[in-house]
């Protein structure tokens, strides 16, 4: 439990529904961790709604749901002990949230494939994928390593608690929503059975999270994945597939985490994606509009916070064509 405190204190965070502070939870804890330390075990715990943030994201938002600083901390203590128990146990192919791996080792390990004979990638887009986790199935993978009923009971409590809208609580009757120290480590469980129907069927593939990417030799091969996998995705896990966004393409010219690979068949290399610029230059313009009547120096501060982040990210790119004028 100190470790999960610390790692909370580390992140820090916004405060959920009950409006308590990151910094006072040490305080809180110390008040009443006896009646949360019974609590626990009696399976009397009862986690709070969590609170609706939308993050904006390309073609919409992004619903993320945060949980009370006291819930986060209970939370961490599970994925914690959740991620010694899976996290050997996942495929070498499954790069989202896990130690010591990356977007950047997602996006080489794609580049890898593409040098072998694998010219053409099956793209599948899960619809709305944390929203639609269906908790009986997630909750059976669990019981097949989690023999403690009790920690099953307070999971499905979290699954459970609701979501915090305009004031007004609603169930949540499927999903995993993004914004608790849970949501990483049960997405790859879900998603792990994914995985292991692909090294089943002795396909090539690259999974960060929920965007998955499937290596084939030809246009007929990947059509046919596509459809084998896309029925396995929505009867066997219950999730649904978007079809307007799927599709099997040329890795030159599908994006994957921002990135895409030049069209070279000996060294193909990382570049930044056309649409990823497009939004690079247009959040640019929104920083620097001038009615948003913000000192210079403000302007600059802001410029410079997003230049860093997007750069860190981005700079990996081995292909700097798409960034000149």
């Amino acid at each position: 439990m100190k470790s999960a405190i610390k790692r909370l204190i580390k992140n820090k965070g916004a405060p959920g529904v009950d409006g308590m502070t990151v910094r006072k939870i040490k305080r809180y804890l110390k008040r009443h961790w006896t009646k949360i330390e019974k609590a626990l075990p009696d399976g009397t715990y009862t986690p709070m709604p969590v609170q609706r943030k939308e993050i904006p994201k390309p073609g919409g938002v992004r619903l993320l749901g945060i949980p009370t600083v006291l819930d986060r901390v209970i939370q961490q203590a599970v994925a914690q002990i959740f991620n010694r128990i899976w996290d050997h146990t996942f495929s070498e192919f499954s790069f989202g949230f896990r130690p010591k791996r990356s977007q950047h080792d997602a996006i080489r390990k794609y580049r890898k494939f593409v040098k072998s004979v694998l010219r053409y990638v099956v793209d599948i887009d899960l619809s709305k994928f944390f929203d639609r986790v269906n908790h009986d199935r997630l909750l059976a993978r669990l019981a097949t390593r989690v023999k403690d009923k009790r920690v099953l009971k307070l999971i499905r409590s979290f699954l459970n608690s609701g979501v915090m809208i305009g004031g007004l609580e609603q169930p949540t009757k499927e999903g995993t929503p993004q914004g608790g120290p849970l949501s990483p480590i049960l997405s790859n469980i879900v998603l792990d059975e994914l995985d292991k129907e692909l090294e089943k069927r002795g396909l090539c593939f690259v999974r960060y999270a929920d965007d998955c990417v499937i290596f084939v030799a030809g246009k007929r091969a990947g059509d046919r994945v596509m459809q084998i996998i896309s029925r396995f995705i929505e009867k066997k896990l219950r999730l649904r597939v978007n079809r307007e966004k799927s599709a099997v393409g040329r890795p030159w010219e599908r994006k994957y985490l921002g990135f895409c690979l030049t069209n070279s068949r000996k060294y193909p290399k990382i570049r930044i994606h056309w649409k990823t610029i497009k939004r690079f230059k247009q959040r640019v313009r929104e920083i620097t509009a001038r009615r948003r009547g913000r000192s210079l120096c403000q302007l600059i501060s802001e410029l410079n916070q997003f230049m860093s982040g997007w750069w860190n990210y981005y700079g990996k790119t081995e292909s700097f064509n798409r960034l000149r004028p």
